[in-house]
């Protein structure tokens, strides 16, 4: 019955797990596929919970998703700081950070 949401699921974990194997290089583009992959996971628990009809589940993912929303603003406050610093948001640049 529920089989269309977990081909969505599968697709957007592909697309998650694809956009942080060939985007190495770029944080931003990083930061978004990994939430992807989150957002996959989270939509696979949410379908679970109406399945089984769990309310409890239901109310857990939605805590999950704001956590992971909050996380990656943080991310990106940090990003916004690195890139005043330096001017740059090359992961490679990243590596000669010291102290």
């Amino acid at each position: 019955m529920y089989y269309k949401y977990i081909i969505v699921i599968v697709i957007l974990l592909l697309l998650g797990c694809w956009g942080v194997v060939l985007n190495r290089g770029h944080f931003i583009i990083m930061i978004i596929s990994i939430e992807l992959i989150l957002l996959a996971a989270f939509f696979l628990f949410l379908i679970n919970s109406i399945e089984v009809d769990l309310l409890i589940e239901q109310i857990f993912t939605i805590m999950g998703l704001t956590i992971a929303a909050a996380e990656s603003a943080i991310g990106l406050a940090i990003l916004v700081a690195y890139y005043r610093i330096r001017g740059t948001i090359i992961l490679k640049s990243l590596s000669s950070l010291r102290g």
